[in-house]
């Protein structure tokens, strides 16, 4: 006799939709406050009062409690740090959290892989079989298609195996990539109340997450330029700040270089978001600045790197988010000069262009 058992019905059994509601609106405060825990916290508590986020049953004081057990955020040690400052839990956490905003559609896919349109001595198999020739590997073997010829050819009480009953399972080439992902750290990104820097670093940590993850033989290189260039670690994302900066383009794009330089990798690529024109090099030891219009003297040494990095089959795609005409104009010639890509987004849609663009560029092998 079946027989059945209810019980009562508890949604969600096993989270706590309190806690999971208010973290996600505090990993966003967390990259607006640039890791700033407090401040964070602070515009959070702002948040409650207005449309109260919280409960009698559970409130702000039972949120920063939880974020302390469950390892989100701890206690600084040193007495000029803010009282609580973010764990590597809470760093993993923002970042996978960009990945889930940014690439939703991505989570639906399992092989994260650069496949190109070759098929032969690849690792990546297909549906597609041919003969056995001599050379190829037989791990390759399709073994229940030639034991399947062999029965066909030969019958089933004449067993016997020969070369014409020999199957390969063919493969495709993977490329692996290496990326490197420039950000614009000038004052612009900050300028006229239009918060760009966000967009932009929420962008980066969500790639890194991608390539971590699903594109594990590629490698990712992410610099900040400004006046100079210097390289960051994945890590140091959520904490990223402008300065006050001019754009040194050039710096970047020369510390881009040096970087894939090192790579074994013939499949280069550098993904550089900005919001401006270049404005400032540097000569020697001292710096040559200009904000008004395009330099002659700085865009040619801008435009010099694009051809040089063309010439090292190395594209470059620029993802500018501005759009005035004569940023355009500039974009327009430094793309024509390295025969790359260039996108021109809302802030809104940067992730997506980089996504599409970084999904697309399935780079064939070199001669």
């Amino acid at each position: 006799m079946i027989t059945w058992r209810y019980t009562e019905f508890i949604p969600n059994e096993g989270e706590d939709p309190n806690f999971e509601n208010l973290l996600r609106a505090f990993q966003e405060l967390m990259l607006h406050t640039s890791g700033n825990v407090a401040e964070a916290l602070s515009w959070l508590t702002e948040l409650d009062k207005r449309y109260n986020l919280t409960n009698d049953e559970y409130g702000m004081a039972d949120f920063i409690q939880d974020l302390i057990d469950k390892g989100y955020i701890k206690s600084s040690d040193q007495q000029n740090q803010p009282s609580f400052i973010p764990t590597s839990k809470m760093e993993i956490s923002l970042r996978r959290h960009a990945l889930d905003e940014i690439f939703d559609d991505l989570k639906k896919s399992k092989t994260g892989k650069h496949l190109t349109k070759y098929s032969g001595k690849g690792d990546e198999h297909t549906s597609e079989l041919k003969p056995y020739e001599f050379g190829d590997p037989i791990n390759k073997l399709s073994i229940a298609e030639s034991l399947k010829n062999s029965q066909i050819n030969h019958g089933i009480n004449d067993f016997k195996l020969t070369n014409e009953d020999l199957v390969i399972r063919e493969t495709q080439y993977q490329s692996q990539t290496s990326t490197v992902l420039m950000i614009d750290i000038s004052h612009s990104m900050i300028l006229y109340g239009e918060d760009r820097i966000t967009p932009a670093k929420k962008v980066a940590m969500a790639l890194s997450e991608l390539i971590t993850t699903q594109y594990k033989k590629d490698t990712l290189d992410i610099i900040v330029f400004g006046n100079d260039a210097w390289q960051i670690e994945v890590k140091d994302l959520p904490y990223l700040q402008v300065g006050p900066y001019h754009t040194n383009t050039v710096a970047g794009l020369e510390l881009a270089m040096e970087i894939l330089r090192k790579k074994k990798n013939p499949n280069k690529q550098i993904m550089m978001i900005t919001d401006g024109k270049p404005t400032c090099i540097k000569r020697g030891k001292k710096y040559y600045q200009n904000s008004f219009g395009l330099d002659r003297k700085i865009l040619n040494r801008t435009l010099a790197l694009a051809v040089k990095c063309r010439k090292q089959g190395i594209p470059i795609t620029t993802f500018m988010i501005a759009k005035d005409p004569y940023l355009v104009r500039f974009v327009d010639d430094f793309t024509k000069a390295n025969q790359g890509k260039a996108f021109y987004s809302s802030l809104n849609g940067l992730g997506e262009f980089i996504f599409m663009d970084y999904k697309n560029n399935k780079r064939s092998r070199r001669a």
